[in-house]
């Protein structure tokens, strides 16, 4: 009975030691954002409260460039990945167990195994022999490199909203002769929809938040938002790069938000 009754919060110090971590996790980035408000040109030194660098960033036509690159590679690469995930699910979930299903799940979930700078490296040595084939140097390789990528993460809440679905509708809609495709778009694509947008969500914050992949795959000129960053804090670091952090960070945890309250579990 001891056992059964075992809770890990009853464990002393363990409240001290989530709230250190927390402390660990947030205290930066909430330092971030509030540097980005900083009227000064130090990121250490405050020295008054300013919207100057937000200014100075909105009208930065290379934050600009950066930023619409990121936004249509990902988009792209959201809307790829989604729609192989939706028929990688369907194929795993909607048919009874056969012979390679695990091996199936492991190289869907891959990448998520795989340390990213692996694949980055993977990724630059094929695309570098496609290069030289073709003469190819477009954003192509870009978005086709993060669909790969995000292809399990837009898999996961899809698998797991149809595995949470009752198959009832869907055997009555056939019981009533509607035909395959007529069950799938009236019943099952209808009651999918909500995992299939978290899937695209969740698709799209990790493409527009990638660096590894993207310094590894991208050609000259094709600075995405996030490696665009990175290349200013080697050369004069500013709160310009608070302020651009501070608005990718806020549309991460819109969009996360989003996914969250379409994830979840209702009563």
């Amino acid at each position: 009975m001891a056992e059964a009754n075992f809770q890990p919060t009853r464990i002393p110090g363990f409240a001290t030691i989530a709230i250190l971590a927390f402390v660990c996790l947030y205290l930066p980035i909430f330092t971030l954002v509030a540097y980005a408000f900083n009227a000064g040109t130090s990121i250490a030194v405050w020295e008054g409260f300013s919207l100057h660098w937000f200014g100075k960033a909105w009208a930065n036509e290379a934050v600009k460039d950066a930023t619409l690159r990121s936004l249509t590679i990902a988009t792209v690469a959201a809307i790829i990945a989604t729609s192989v995930a939706t028929l990688a699910a369907l194929g795993t979930t909607r048919r009874a167990g056969f012979r390679g299903q695990t091996a199936i799940y492991v190289m869907i979930n891959q990448p998520l195994m795989v340390p990213e700078i692996v694949t980055a490296v993977a990724l630059l040595i094929f695309f570098g022999m496609v290069k030289t084939w073709t003469g190819y140097q477009g954003l192509g390789y870009l978005i086709l490199a993060h669909s790969a990528f995000c292809i399990p993460f837009a898999y996961l809440p899809i698998r797991a909203r149809l595995e949470g679905m009752d198959l009832s509708l869907e055997t009555a809609a056939n019981d009533l002769y509607a035909s395959d495709w007529q069950t799938f778009r009236h019943v099952t694509l209808p009651l999918l929809a909500p995992g299939i947008l978290a899937g695209a969500m969740l698709a799209f914050v990790i493409s527009l938040d990638d660096v590894v992949i993207t310094e590894f795959v991208k050609s000259g000129g094709q600075d995405t938002l996030p490696t665009y960053m990175l290349g200013q804090m080697r050369r004069a670091i500013t709160p310009e790069v608070n302020a651009i952090s501070t608005g990718l960070l806020g549309l991460t945890v819109i969009l996360l938000t989003a996914f969250f309250l379409l994830t979840r579990k209702k009563d």
